[in-house]
């Protein structure tokens, strides 16, 4: 037998569980701890391991975490961590996403609570995402892996166990995504032609930091023809312009993600992030007409009366609202694909960086151990 983790019914308690792997997964997969797939058992040992690299009192919630508002301890989420397969030192990681999240702008509890298909799109930049081994090339978004797999996945994992995110009672979404299980990348800013996220949002090159955005799973934009920038962004604009987007009707900060390659072309084009917001702002638009009569009506004639009440029905309805609302990074490897990622629409994106206890910026995990 080992004594693990009691992750809801009594929070900090111990649970003596069989050591039989199946045994335990069964368990867990009962009470309703995981996410559907095996996880670490979190002894004690383990999470007192996590723990090391977390610099400040044990007893201070890192954050209230709805639709339950369950206190985010920092033993609960380095039990969450260990279950999802993190090292220690992806634990400050873990931490810095959850506060981000915490930031009313982000709407953690609608977002939590939504039918919407909604989930947290973790991107790092910085120097520890290189020092942790986060990909930020070949296959980026997918699997394989461990940094990105285990630290989103630790991620999901809080939100369930300490929110009781949990399909059917705190989870509202209608058919979800396979992102609720991790996305999380780095930006590959060795490949990208221009200035990191971090650094346009005014952190110094050697932050290492997080920028947290309630996203849809991400959408591909096959490119292989285009050798221009206005090419690229052509069918970057026409993949943005979907009728079931939530960005056409909320204020929200829809991400497009550039391959290496569409953003070399780009670039080459004389765009800089700045001209391509804007030049995606202008023709990144539906006519209102593609929308449903009762959509028109309700949603646009109504709610947004103030922009569309006596507007044509060719009138031009954007995917984001100014053009600073739209994030461009650069990630992936080799290959002409882009993909672009809608929001939930009401959050709006978080960014924190790493610090020590002292609040000085901290450049590397190991930074926090001093």
């Amino acid at each position: 037998m080992s004594a693990v983790r009691n992750m809801l019914d009594a929070p900090g308690a111990m649970l003596e569980v069989d050591d039989d792997p199946e045994a335990l997964y069964e368990l867990l997969c009962s009470k309703g701890w995981s996410d559907g797939l095996p996880v670490i058992p979190p002894t004690a040992e383990r999470v007192e391991r996590m723990l090391k690299y977390y610099d400040r009192a044990l007893e201070e919630p890192i954050a209230k975490i709805p639709p339950r508002y369950g206190a985010a301890t920092p033993v609960r989420v380095a039990a969450n961590a260990v279950m999802a397969g993190c090292k220690p030192e992806y634990f400050p990681l873990v931490v810095l996403a959850i506060e981000a999240m915490a930031e009313d702008r982000y709407n953690l509890y609608g977002t939590q609570a939504t039918t919407h298909p909604c989930t947290p799109f973790l991107i790092f930049n910085g120097p520890v995402a290189r020092e942790l081994g986060i990909n930020a090339g070949q296959n980026a978004m997918g699997n394989y892996f461990r940094a990105n797999a285990a630290i989103g996945r630790a991620v999901r994992l809080t939100l369930v166990n300490i929110g009781a995110a949990i399909p059917g009672v705190g989870d509202m979404a209608t058919a979800g995504t396979p992102a609720k299980f991790t996305f999380c990348v780095a930006e590959n800013e060795a490949a990208s032609p221009w200035e990191p996220l971090h650094v346009e949002l005014g952190f110094p090159k050697d932050a290492s930091t997080v920028t947290v955005i309630a996203a849809e799973g991400p959408h591909n934009i096959n490119d292989h023809e285009s050798i221009t920038a206005e090419g690229i962004l052509t069918m970057i604009a026409g993949t943005m312009t979907i009728t079931g987007s939530n960005n056409a009707y909320y204020v929200g900060q829809p991400c497009v993600a550039f391959g290496p390659e569409h953003a070399q072309t780009v670039a080459a084009g004389g765009f800089s992030k700045a001209d391509v917001k804007k030049w995606l702002f202008d023709r990144a638009t539906l006519p209102l007409n593609r929308f449903s009569s009762e959509t028109i009506e309700r949603r646009f004639r109504r709610k947004l009366a103030e922009d569309y009440a006596d507007a044509s029905t060719d009138a031009a309805v954007r995917m984001f609202k100014k053009p600073e609302d739209l994030l461009v990074i650069v990630t992936g490897g080799a290959g002409k694909h882009s993909a672009y990622i809608p929001t939930f629409g009401n959050t709006r994106a978080v960014t924190r960086a790493l610090t020590r206890a002292d609040g000085a910026l901290a450049k590397s995990v190991e930074d926090l151990r001093k």
